[in-house]
């Protein structure tokens, strides 16, 4: 029922057509329920009566009838279009809803789940729901008049048949309510194997080019086959439960006509019912089962849909770990002046210390460079910054102000980021570049493309900046990518600047060429780098080395290299 409560909200934007909607479904069940009735009452008084007098009556008869079934066919109509677009304005809001929850969502969150999983819950799940939103409260209303309004008829036909009918029915809501507790399990599960296949799948066309320079389709295919097999098996427990279900439920149908025929025979030979009632009884019969038969297929198409609503619900209310406190001020005129006091820091779901009380500062426009063993807590340090993950002690602060008080957008937008691993968007190079800056202008574009180094290459190609770079920059080397994200991060001209490793996985002349642009890039910003390769760094105006929780040194490299530690063994391994 809280289910159903939540899902009712999303009516709420669409009242009208709901009510339009029910209200012509009403008067399509009400003109099938007629016509048994107006054959009922023709048969008993006007085709008794003269010839004369029948065929007088037959046209207003036909007029009448006309009417009433091109009223129930645009009535039909309204409901088919209307209905159905109803479902899908209902659909497009609540993906909206999902996409925009999910760009609210912190690092934790994708930390701990799967892009596939994610997407199956953003389209094939809500495709079902939107279904649900259109047909069921239509189909139940229709239901409910006709079985309702057929009942009655039978009851005043004959209520001695009647009454075992009315038992039979009991037993029939009995048993879809036992069957319909296992149907709702089976297809949760059938969700979640859905979504195992997406993941699967999302994962090796993602990572296609790893797997045939490996030569593993075949280790893929295995991979995929285990989630596709396990997907079906979960279609084995569900089509056995649909066909209990189905069959349970057509099993009750027959026996309705069974007794119709035996008991209304019956009573016909004691005398309580004539046979032209009986023959209207099976008339309202078929009107009656009609229904009962709408209901079974609602059932199942309630669970499918309730079930993808539940795994709906259950990311909208996951509540992002990192949020705007309720009295977030605005990050403005920045300086640049960054201090880290006394940070400790743990993911949510491991209590073991990642950083353990850190503290350094760094003067506006000044460069620190963070060096040390991988997974030492270099990108963690720097993902406090923007606030990725909130330090679970001590804080981090920008000229002063703690970055927990301040507003994420207004922060997120001061610190520029350049990471090892570039993503570009589906597009083209311009609209990869504007990225940074969106509703730039062309100048601005070409101009941050000049100071990134990559200008003259994006001319030399036939459609220059409108030249498509492939799904996640395929189409470019390496080398080309990281100089457009530096482009984007030219364009956004932040005054603090965080430098991930940005060089490490490239070749000598590209890494040249980046490290000039990124010197361009660093120039008068608040910069903190983190290398692998110590050349890079030789200049930054403090070096620290992390290690162990926390930072084992720090000074410049000429002071460190005197100092003949860690930083020394680091620098001399490379020389």
């Amino acid at each position: 029922m809280q289910t159903l409560k939540k899902f009712i909200h999303y009516y709420s934007p669409y009242k009208t057509v709901l009510i339009l909607d029910l209200l012509c479904a009403a008067f399509i069940s009400l003109v099938d329920l007629a016509y048994p009735q107006i054959l009922r009452t023709l048969t008993a008084t006007l085709f008794t009566r003269d010839s004369s007098l029948i065929l007088k009556a037959l046209l207003p008869i036909a007029a009448v009838l006309l009417i009433l079934y091109l009223a129930q066919s645009l009535c039909k109509y309204y409901v088919s279009y209307q209905g159905h677009m109803m479902g899908a304005h209902m659909e497009r809001d609540m993906r909206q809803q999902l996409f925009d929850h999910y760009e609210k969502l912190s690092f934790s969150y994708y930390d701990q789940n799967n892009s596939g999983q994610m997407m199956s819950k953003l389209v094939s799940d809500l495709f079902d729901i939107a279904e649900f939103a259109h047909h069921g409260p239509e189909n139940l209303f229709i239901s409910v008049i006709k079985i309702v309004g057929s009942f009655a008829f039978l009851f005043l036909i004959n209520w001695r048949l009647a009454i075992p009918l009315a038992i039979l029915v009991v037993c029939m809501i009995l048993f879809s309510m036992r069957q319909n507790k296992r149907m709702q399990e089976t297809f949760m599960e059938n969700r979640r194997k859905i979504g195992d296949v997406n993941a699967s799948l999302q994962d090796t066309l993602a990572g296609i080019r790893v797997v045939q320079s490996f030569a593993n389709e075949d280790v893929e295919r295995r991979k995929f086959s285990k989630s596709n097999h396990a997907f079906l098996l979960s279609k084995d427990d569900n089509y056995k439960c649909m066909g209990n279900f189905m069959g349970g439920n057509n099993f009750f149908q027959g026996l309705m006509y069974l007794v119709t025929l035996v008991y209304g025979g019956y009573l016909i030979a004691h005398g309580t019912m004539n046979a032209a009632d009986l023959a209207m009884y099976a008339l309202y019969i078929g009107i009656f089962i009609s229904p009962i038969q709408i209901l079974v297929e609602l059932t199942e198409m309630m669970q499918k849909g309730l079930s993808g609503f539940k795994r709906f619900t259950s990311v909208m209310e996951t509540k992002p770990e990192i949020t705007d406190a309720p009295d977030a001020k605005p990050l403005e005129n920045v300086k640049g002046y960054v201090s880290y006091e006394n940070v400790s820091f743990h993911y949510s779901d491991d209590d073991t210390l990642v950083l353990s009380d850190v503290s350094f500062q760094i003067d506006a426009g000044k460069s620190v460079a963070l060096v040390g063993p991988s997974g030492s807590g270099k990108t963690t340090i720097c993902s406090l910054l923007p606030r990725f993950y909130d330090a679970t002690a001590g804080k981090v602060t920008i000229d002063g102000k703690d970055v927990k008080g301040l507003s994420l957008q207004s922060l997120r937008s001061q610190i520029g980021i350049v990471q090892q691993e570039v993503y570009l968007f589906g597009g083209t190079i311009k609209e990869n570049i504007a990225y940074g800056k969106p509703g730039a202008s062309m100048d601005e574009i070409i101009q941050a493309a000049k100071k990134a180094n990559i200008h003259d290459f994006i001319a030399s190609l036939p459609d220059g900046y409108d030249t498509y770079v492939g799904e996640r920059g395929a189409r470019l080397s390496g080398g080309q990518k990281q100089r457009i994200a530096i482009a984007r991060v030219f364009l956004k001209n932040p005054p603090i600047l965080i430098l991930d490793e940005a060089t490490s996985a490239l070749d000598n002349e590209s890494e040249h060429w980046i490290q000039l642009s990124l010197d361009t890039l660093a120039k008068n910003r608040t910069t903190i780098t983190i290398a692998h390769r110590l050349s890079t760094i030789r200049n930054a105006d403090e070096i620290l080395v992390v290690a162990k929780n926390g930072i084992a040194e720090r000074g410049t490299h000429q002071e460190l290299v005197q100092k003949n530690g860690i930083y020394a063994h680091y620098y001399h391994m490379t020389e």
